[in-house]
C-alpha cells in the first residue's frame, strides 16, 4: 500500500505562515482540533514546516507562558523530513520509528500532498486485521 492511499489530504491540513503569532496558531489548533499545523513555504523553491503541540508547549514554557512573544517563524520545524506519496507504507512506518517522528509531510516536486501519521498507519494496520 502506497503513502498516498492513506495519508491525510491536503485539502484537510490547516495552514499557517510564518509571521502567524502564536495565539492564532493555537486559536486554529482548537478550532480545527488538529494536533499541528503546516507551515507554508515562503517561496516556490522554499520549504514546508510543521508546528505540533510539543512545539507550541516548549515555546510557551520557555517564554514563562507569554505567547503574545512569539510568531511561528520562532517554533516551527522547518525543513521537515517529508516522504513521497508513492512511496510503500512500510517504509514510511520504518523511517518513524527508527527516528521517532509522529508525522512527515507527503511532498512530491516541492509541493505538499499531505500528511501521514502514526493514528493513519495504525488505523490502516487495525483496518488489515480487522480489529
Amino acid at each position: 500500500m502506497l503513502v498516498k492511499e492513506i495519508m491525510t489530504p491536503k485539502e484537510r491540513l490547516v495552514f499557517v505562515t510564518q509571521m502567524t503569532p502564536l495565539r492564532e496558531a493555537l486559536t486554529l489548533m482548537k478550532r480545527h482540533r488538529v494536533r499541528a499545523l503546516v507551515v507554508d513555504k515562503q517561496s516556490r523553491h522554499g520549504a514546508y514546516g510543521l508546528v505540533t503541540y510539543k512545539n507550541l508547549l516548549q515555546s510557551i514554557v520557555a517564554e514563562d507562558g507569554d505567547i503574545d512573544l512569539l510568531n511561528i517563524y520562532d517554533i516551527a520545524n522547518t525543513p521537515v523530513i517529508s516522504v513521497s506519496g508513492e512511496l510503500e507504507m512500510k517504509y514510511a512506518a520504518q523511517m518513524m520509528v527508527k527516528n521517532s517522528i509522529k508525522r512527515l509531510l507527503v511532498i512530491d516536486n516541492n509541493e505538499i500532498e499531505g500528511i501521514l501519521t502514526m493514528s493513519d498507519l495504525i488505523n490502516i494496520l487495525m483496518e488489515m486485521h480487522d480489529i
